[in-house]
Parts: structure tokens; C-alpha cells; sequence
């Protein structure tokens, strides 16, 4: 059995969630998010719990089974409680503007690059002197906001040496000694 998919899930009390036609969605305060599901996964719900199960210990239904309860558990915990994600810009020279959901990001490029987010995401920028600037992401949608937050750490990279780049508040990089170390 799955470790992970037969962990049942409980509804908080603002949260609601349906079925129709192998589609799953849940409202609540922050939200509304649908998840379509494979035929052969079943979802039922008594008492404001939620267990999902699989017919049969086949390999594509074993790996259905933890996934879509991930995905439900995902869903239910962004509607009522919504994601946050930190990111800041380490280096030289590097900022970051808002202006609503546009963000103009200068990177040591030759030009600015603008990043158009999505309106489901709240954008909050911060820059105070003798700080790296930081971007404050906040959504009910834990997929949406990883996405965008890959898209903006690839427009600068942490690289190992100097451990400039865009990361996230927090995140330990391992650095890397140059080729004057190995005298």
C-alpha cells in the first residue's frame, strides 16, 4: 500500500470539495482549484475526510494513487491556507522593481527583463539598503507558484563560486573553490 496515498485527508471547515465526472474541486477562502482524475483512482468523502484508493496493486495505479492524493492535499491546504515563497537576488548590481504584476528584473544583462505573473499570484518586492533585494510570492495554487518561481530563478542561475544568482531566502548553496585553492 502507499504510504503516502492512503494517508487520509482532512477538509477544514471553510473548505468544500466536490466530485463530478472524475474532477475534483475545492473552494475556500483563497480560492477555487480543479484537478482532473484518472477513472481508476477512487475518492470518497464522509464526514469532512477524504481517502483515496486504487483498485488493484498495478504499477500505473500504484503511482496514480500517491500522486493524486498529493495533488488533492496540495489543493486543499492552498485554499484555505495559501503558499508563500521567498526569493532574493544576490549580487552586485542586481534589483528588482514591481509595478502590479510586472516585474522588471536587472540582472547585469545589457537590457532589463520583464516578467509578466500571472494574476493568481501576489507580487511584493523588497529592497533595503545593504540588503539583497527579495521577491515575496503568495498564492493558493502550490504548482502555479513553483512554475513561476523556477521561470524567475533561471533567468539567473546560482553559480558556485561567488554564489551569485537568484535563490531562495534560505536555501544553502554549496560553493565550489577556484583554481587558485588547489596551489
Amino acid at each position: 500500500m502507499s504510504r503516502i496515498g492512503r494517508l487520509p485527508i482532512t477538509i477544514p471547515a471553510k473548505v468544500t470539495v466536490t466530485q463530478k465526472d472524475h474532477v475534483i474541486t475545492v473552494k475556500g477562502p483563497k480560492g477555487e482549484l480543479s484537478q482532473a482524475i484518472n477513472p481508476a483512482i477512487n475518492v470518497e468523502i464522509k464526514d469532512n475526510v477524504l481517502t483515496v484508493s486504487r483498485p488493484d496493486d498495478e504499477r500505473q495505479n500504484r503511482s496514480f494513487h500517491g500522486l493524486y492524493r498529493a495533488l488533492i492535499h496540495n489543493m486543499v491546504i492552498g485554499v484555505s491556507d495559501g503558499y508563500r515563497k521567498e526569493l532574493e537576488l544576490v549580487g552586485v548590481g542586481y534589483r528588482v522593481t514591481n509595478a502590479g504584476n510586472i516585474l522588471e528584473f536587472s540582472l547585469g544583462y545589457t537590457h532589463p527583463i520583464f516578467l509578466q505573473v500571472p494574476p493568481e499570484i501576489k507580487v511584493e518586492t523588497k529592497t533595503e539598503r545593504n540588503k539583497n533585494p527579495i521577491i515575496i510570492l503568495e498564492s493558493f495554487d502550490k504548482q502555479l507558484i513553483g512554475q513561476v518561481c523556477a521561470k524567475i530563478r533561471s533567468f539567473r542561475k546560482v553559480e558556485p563560486y561567488k554564489g551569485k544568482g537568484i535563490r531562495f531566502v534560505g536555501e544553502i548553496v554549496r560553493r565550489k573553490s577556484g583554481k587558485s585553492a588547489s596551489k
